[in-house]
This record gives structure tokens, sequence and C-alpha cells, in this order.
């Protein structure tokens, strides 16, 4: 049984074969930038943050708020259960192929290896676009918080991104050392956050607030567990609310497979890597799950404040439930905490979105001066381009940063959704490779049994559930050109993107047996090391926690 070795001579054509093919590659990229690259200084701890922070963001704490005012508490549930599982099967996919090769680029770098260029291209752009519009989103999502304690009428929304905006920037122009180190601190305060309102939400719900109210399952009954969508009756009205969650959940849980991205800068990858991927699917059940639950249970769906396009006062759920409660001071320190969310969120979204460009100008699918790096591995042109997508927030100053939230989370959800069909897809091709080429599966350092199952099920449900998310805009009296926009202009643009780069490039699928899984082994076994054992019991716990 073959096994992954650099030294296989029945491989050697193919490997010497990819490998002229990269020194080429290597070699005309260093005449138009300087000849440095990224360098390894994410460690363990921040590999484990990062994933918990791709995991927590604005669409748990304030995009819930339009997911409940939409498909009830129950229909907040089960689309949260339902994304869950297509994001569960997305990262046991990536991470059987990260695992074996965490490279700079990570799943954009590897597309081409074992799809063809023009899939690299196609993914590597979509996930490019979906991270630079996640910028804005949380940049916007930012002056949704801060308007809780001053309104637009009172300060300019301008103020509050132009803030969030400088803080970002300032993070990822120190480094990825200092990226990791903030998101290291932005996501504790996130999960520390999290945690205390899925607490504090069982307290309240059992009465033990100020009010001694206990709510139970009250807004189940009334105003119900489902929404009649858009005032459309029947079961068809209440199935469209369910699946108007479906979109905000996608946005949610978007970002999920950042570590994937976060490879090329990560020490000893392959372990940290794999602890990361391993447990996603605790942070899924505890935070997602458990969140959109104990929010279902606090707030009425048809509560005013839920609107994000015209309420001033609370905009998360959790803040509503703690206003209704009667708990003064805690509202503000908990929007204060949940504005450092969206600090968080936007630092990972420039980062991401700028590695995204970079890995595509190393596969020679954008411009090469997108992987200049400066001496201390920083991409820079990259993180200064990406940055200028920024300033799409600013539409908020005039359509309220509310509906402009609406809009990109519409196109995030949707651009997130197809690059997960593309990764599952990219699994199923990198699978046939390794049964073609008589390799075992029980020999990756990482391997799931859920596969290749769980890729064939996130291929369906990713383009269905962006096919039918703006759907409501088909029925009677019910267009809306920007929700059209939003949602079906991501959704054309994989197969645009596909079909013009295979025409374009000529190029064709590469063949299961001329897979390349061995280049680059040598260099990342040579970046593997025993962890120390942990020293104390803070240590020891870390260490079962992450």
């Amino acid at each position: 049984m073959a096994d992954f070795t650099e030294e296989k001579t029945s491989r050697t054509d193919v490997v010497n074969k990819v490998a002229s093919k990269d020194s080429l590659e290597q070699g005309d990229l260093e005449q138009g930038v300087e000849k440095r690259a990224l360098r390894r200084q994410l460690k363990n701890r921040h590999i484990s943050m990062i994933s918990i922070g791709g995991v927590i963001g604005t669409g748990l704490f304030v995009g819930t708020a339009t997911a409940l005012k939409n498909g009830g508490p129950l229909g907040l549930f089960l689309g949260y259960t339902v994304v869950g599982t297509i994001c569960y099967a997305i990262m046991i996919s990536v991470g059987e192929m990260i695992a074996l090769l965490p490279i700079p680029g990570g799943h954009i770098k590897l597309a081409e290896r074992f799809v063809d260029r023009a899939f690299s291209f196609t993914l590597g752009w979509t996930y490019w676009y979906s991270w630079t519009i996640f910028l804005p989103t949380e940049l916007s999502a930012s002056a949704v918080l801060m308007s809780f304690w001053k309104s637009p009428e009172e300060v300019n929304p301008a103020v509050w991104i132009t803030m969030c905006l400088i803080v970002v920037i300032m993070i990822n122009l120190l480094g990825a050392g200092a990226y990791g180190e903030a998101e290291f601190i932005f996501a504790s305060i996130k999960v520390a956050t999290i945690v205390g309102l899925i607490i504090l939400g069982i307290v309240l719900d059992l009465g033990g607030g100020p009010n001694h109210d206990r709510i139970g399952f009250r807004y189940w009954k009334n105003p119900g567990p489902l929404v009649q969508f858009d005032n459309i009756g029947g079961a068809k009205g209440r199935f469209l609310g369910w699946w108007a969650v479906m979109s905000q959940a996608a946005f949610s849980y978007s970002g999920t497979e950042i570590v994937a991205i976060a490879a090329g800068e990560a020490k000893n990858p392959r372990r940290n890597l794999l602890k990361a991927i391993k447990r996603v699917y605790i942070r899924v059940i505890i935070f997602y799950l458990g969140g959109s639950f104990i929010i279902g249970l606090l707030v009425a769906s048809n509560n005013v404040d839920l609107d994000l396009n015209s309420s001033t006062a609370a905009k998360s759920p959790f803040v509503i439930a703690i206003k209704t409660a009667g708990i003064k001071g805690l509202p503000s320190v908990i929007n204060a905490a949940l504005l450092t969310s969206a600090w968080s969120a936007g630092s990972s979204d420039l980062y991401t979105s700028s590695r995204a460009i970079y890995g595509l100008a190393l596969a020679g699918n954008a411009p090469r001066i997108f992987a200049y790096t400066t001496k201390r591995g920083l991409p820079l042109v990259a993180i200064v381009f990406c940055s200028l997508f920024a300033f799409l927030a600013y539409m908020g100053i005039s359509s309220g940063s509310g509906k402009v939230f609406n809009w990109f989370v519409n196109m995030t959800a949707v651009s997130s959704m197809m690059a997960w069909f593309g990764i599952a897809l990219m699994y199923l091709r990198f699978y046939k490779g390794l049964s073609a080429q008589g390799f075992n599966r029980s020999d990756l350092p990482y391997t799931s049994k859920m596969n290749p199952y769980a890729a064939w099920y996130a291929v369906f449900m990713c383009p269905v559930i962006c096919f039918f998310s703006g759907s409501s805009v088909f029925y009677k009296n019910n267009w809306a050109a920007d929700t059209f926009v939003t949602n079906y202009l991501p959704f054309v643009l994989f197969p645009v993107l596909y079909v013009g780069s295979r025409l374009y490039l000529k190029c064709e699928p590469i063949n299961a047996s001329d897979m390349d899984f061995v280049s680059g082994l040598k260099e990342i076994e040579a970046d593997m090391y025993d962890e120390p054992p942990p020293r104390n019991w803070i240590e020891h716990l870390w260490t079962w926690l992450f």
C-alpha cells in the first residue's frame, strides 16, 4: 500500500513534473517581487482562538435579530442546526486536505493540485470576494451596536465605522504575530461573553432576573414557534420564514475554515491545525445551537427592536433580553463586549482576504505584486488593497447601517456557501485521487468516517440554499431589487468565473492518477515538533479545552 513520502519511486515522474512547474512559477514570481514569504508566527493558542473567533461573530450577536424576526424561535434553531451540519461537513473535508498539506494559500492553492488551475482561480476569487465583503459587514455591525448609546441622529455612523476601521488596519499592519495576539484576546472575550450570556439566559428564562418573570416557552406559544414570512399565509409562509434563516445562519457560520488559510503562518501546522479542526463541532453545538436556542426563549419574534432597519434601541437579542429583565448597567457592558467582537471579526476578515489574494498571486491567478511581502513576512500590498473595500461600509451613512448590514449579510452568505460548495467538490476530487493512486486514507494525519458522504451532502445543500435564498422576491407584490441583486449576483459569479477561466486558461481537469499529494511534505514535516507538556493546572485546562 502506498504511503505519503517523497521517496516513492512510483510517483517520481509526477513529483518532478510538479516540482519543475513550481520552480518555474517561483522563478517568474521572483522577477516581479522580492524573494520573501510568509513566516510561521501563529502559535497553538493563536490557532485555537482564531478557529473559535471564526465561529463566534456579529452573525450570532447581531444577525440573529433578523433571523428570529423572520423565522421565529423554532425556525431560528432549525436553520442554525441545518447550516451547522453543513459547516461540520466542510470542516472535516478541508481538515483532511489541510492536515496533510498545510501550505501557504491553503485550499486555494491545493485546488490547483486536485482539480485544475481554473477551479483554483474560481475558488480563490470567490473566497476573496466573500471575505472582502465581510469587512464592511462587520464595520456596519459596529455602527449598529454603537447606536445603542448614540442614535444616528446624535452621532454620524461614519465616526464609528472610521474608529473600527483604524483598529482593524493597525492590527493587520503589525503582522501575523500581532494579529494572533489580538485575536487571542478578542476571542477570549467572545468566549467568556457567549458562555456568560447562555448561563444568564437560562437564569432569566427560569425567573432569576430582577423582575422574577419566569418566561419558559412563552414566546414559542405566543407569537408562536414559526413566523409567516412577509405575511404570506399557510405552510408556504412558515417555510419561507425558516428558509430566510438559512442565509443568515450561513453568514454566521462563515469563517470556520479560516484555519486553512492560516496554514502558511502556523507553527507546527499539522498538529495545531488538526486540533482546531477536530474540535469545531463542540464549538458549533455550544455556541451556535445553544445560543440560538436561548435567544428563542428570551425574546419574542415580534419585538420591534429586532428590526435592524428602523430600531434605534438595543440591537442584539441578548441585550434586548437583559433590558427586558430589568438588569441595569449590564446591557452597556454586554454591548461593549459585542463591539469587540466586531473588531475581532473585522481583523480576521482583512487578514483572510489579504492571504486569499496572496495565495491567488502565488498560483498565478492574480497580479504578482500581491505576493510581495516585507522582511517581516507581511503581505503589505495585499493588506492595503483589501482594506480599500472597507469603505463600502460608508453606504450606511445614507441608507442606514442596519439596512446596509443586511445587504452585506446576503452577499457574504451566498458567496461563502458557494466557496463551501467549491471546497466540498475539491475534496471529492481529492478522495478520488487517493483511491486512484492507491493511497490508504488511514495513513492520513486526519480522516473522518463520514466522508465522502458528508462532502456529497455539502455539494448538494450549498447550491440549493443559495438558489432559494432570494426566492421571496418572485412572489406577487414582493419584488425587491436590492434583495435580488445581493442574493443572486454572488450565486452566478461562481459558474461564470469557472467557465470563463477554463476558456481563457485553456486548462483541463487534472487526472486522478496525476494529482500531487507529496510535494512539500519534507518541508512540512521539518516544521513538526513535540509540544512541551503542561507545566501547571492552568495549562492542563487549556490543553483539555483547546
